[in-house]
């Protein structure tokens, strides 16, 4: 299919997906994008029952998306800058010790504990997965995804503060994740890890990324405070992230932290001087436009991962376990230092919980996954990210404000 027509088909089933849940159901946004696809998903899965769909057909439209390459290529920078930019800098600064703990070692921790928790609950189960493909799924699937929380908590009655944490820790683990996903993808490649390779991958990709955003992010001040004209203005920042965003991918940068720091600049850093108040104005109501949009498309994609994945049992059964070990991981990442490091953190027991919670994950795992090389496990791996997914959004993304609500109660 002619890939303007395959366009067209996600913009309007995005669309009309939107407006049945605005007008009856009114779930949020991204909830009601993503379940309303999932229920489209399983409905042309079951017609194969008394109807001659040309599922293969499908399948292969939907892998002719190449939903890795346009969610890690494309979509993820546009929308991790759409989301700093509306992040107030002040108020995340507040919050950053738990941020960083949280975005750096809770993302290495996760990793661990998911992978050895996977390869013993597996073994019971003589579902055996070597243990480097359960390193890599725990990489791929302890990043809180930024994409899932920022649409899910925009609305929610998350205290500001904790919200802030989540946030803030969202935008910044993901690069971590990937650079720790690549090193073990290297490490299957080659059969041996090498903590100074990884520290190297670490250092080029964390650190540059986050070197050649406030390089960017300083580029983009000048260029907006040398004019006044918000219609040039808007277009320098749209090419500034496309290019960015490229150019950082290509040398081996992070480009995912690259435009959180360059959106974090932009919508922070002497605003008032760089900006017009009009021009400010439009800046952020064309990003939060792009935000929704790419949202839209994002979680239908998502949903549609749903028609790819081998129906095996097993591999179900395996991924409610995985279910299980990410939540336990979650609360051993947050309570750990918690318990441990409680002046540091300065979180309540309350806000611990919202943390735990609150860790949602979305297309950025399934992305990774996805790209993964292929193999005998990858179809289990992608079962198993789907199932996580799956209650992520739809189970403790309905349930997060409930939980909230009766932890303040309480």
């Amino acid at each position: 299919m002619n890939s303007y027509y395959l366009l067209i088909s996600i913009i309007s089933l995005s669309a009309f997906l939107a407006y049945i849940n605005q007008r009856w159901i009114k779930l949020p946004f991204v909830i009601g994008l993503f379940a309303l696809t999932t229920i489209l998903s399983i409905i042309i899965l079951s017609s194969q029952l008394w109807l001659n769909v040309p599922l293969d057909e499908l399948r292969l439209v939907i892998n002719s998306l190449q939903l890795d390459h346009l969610i890690l290529n494309y979509m993820l920078g546009f929308l991790l800058f759409a989301g700093a930019l509306h992040t107030n800098w002040n108020e995340l600064k507040q919050q950053i010790k738990p941020v960083s703990i949280f975005a750096i070692s809770g993302v290495l921790i996760s990793t661990i504990i998911i992978a050895h928790l996977l390869y013993l609950c597996l073994g019971m189960l003589e579902l055996q997965i070597e243990l480097i493909y359960c390193y890599i799924f725990g990489a791929l699937i302890s990043p809180t995804d930024p994409i899932a929380v920022l649409g899910i908590l925009a609305k929610s009655k998350v205290p500001k503060r904790t919200k802030i944490t989540i946030i803030g820790e969202s935008l910044f683990n993901d690069g971590i994740g990937v650079v720790v996903f690549l090193a073990l993808l290297q490490t299957l490649h080659s059969g041996e890890f090498s903590l100074s390779n990884f520290g190297f991958l670490f250092i080029r990709e964390a650190v540059g990324g986050i070197l050649m955003g406030l390089l960017l992010g300083y580029l983009l001040h000048l260029l907006l405070r040398s004019i006044d004209h918000f219609e040039t203005e808007v277009l320098v920042t749209l090419a500034l992230v496309m290019t960015g965003y490229t150019l950082s991918n290509s040398i081996h940068l992070s480009g995912a932290l690259a435009m959180v720091v360059m959106g974090l600049m932009a919508g922070n850093y002497k605003t008032n001087i760089a900006m017009s108040d009009t021009t400010l104005q439009y800046v952020l109501k064309f990003w939060e436009l792009v935000d929704v949009i790419l949202n839209a498309i994002l979680f239908i994609l998502i949903a549609l991962v749903l028609i790819l994945i081998d129906f095996n049992m097993s591999y179900f059964i395996g991924g409610f376990l995985c279910i299980i070990i990410v939540l336990i991981s979650r609360a051993i990442v947050v309570f750990a230092p918690h318990l441990l490091l409680p002046r540091l953190l300065n979180i309540t027991g309350m806000e611990a919980k919202i943390l735990t919670w609150g860790g949602l994950r979305g297309g950025l795992s399934l992305a990774l996954v996805l790209s993964l090389p292929e193999s005998k496990f990858k179809p289990q791996l992608l079962v198993f990210c789907y199932c996580c997914v799956f209650f992520s959004i739809l189970v403790q993304g309905l349930t997060i404000g409930k939980l909230t609500e009766k932890s303040v109660n309480s």
